[in-house]
C-alpha cells in the first residue's frame, strides 16, 4: 500500500469510525439501564479507549522515529 492509498483511508476512514463509535456510545446509553445510571463509569470507558488508542499510536510512531535518528546519527559519526 503506497503513501496517497493510506492517506485516503486516513482521511475517509477515521471520520467515519468516529461516527460509528459516536453512534455504538449513544445505542448503549438508550438501550442499557447500568450505563444511564452510571454515567461516570461509562463515560470513563468511553474516554479511556480512545485515548489509550491514540497514545499507543503516538508513542509507537515516535519510537520509531527515534530508531530512524538514532540510526542516521550513527551513519553520520561513522562518516566523519
Amino acid at each position: 500500500m503506497d503513501k496517497d492509498t493510506k492517506f485516503a483511508l486516513l482521511v475517509l476512514g477515521l471520520p467515519i469510525l468516529g461516527l460509528l463509535y459516536c453512534g455504538g456510545i449513544i445505542v448503549v446509553l438508550r438501550n442499557i439501564p447500568f450505563a444511564r445510571e452510571h454515567p461516570l463509569v461509562i463515560g470513563f470507558g468511553v474516554m479511556f479507549f480512545p485515548f489509550t488508542l491514540a497514545a499507543t499510536i503516538w508513542i509507537r510512531a515516535s519510537a520509531k522515529a527515534y530508531k530512524k535518528n538514532e540510526f542516521m546519527m550513527k551513519l553520520e559519526d561513522k562518516e566523519k
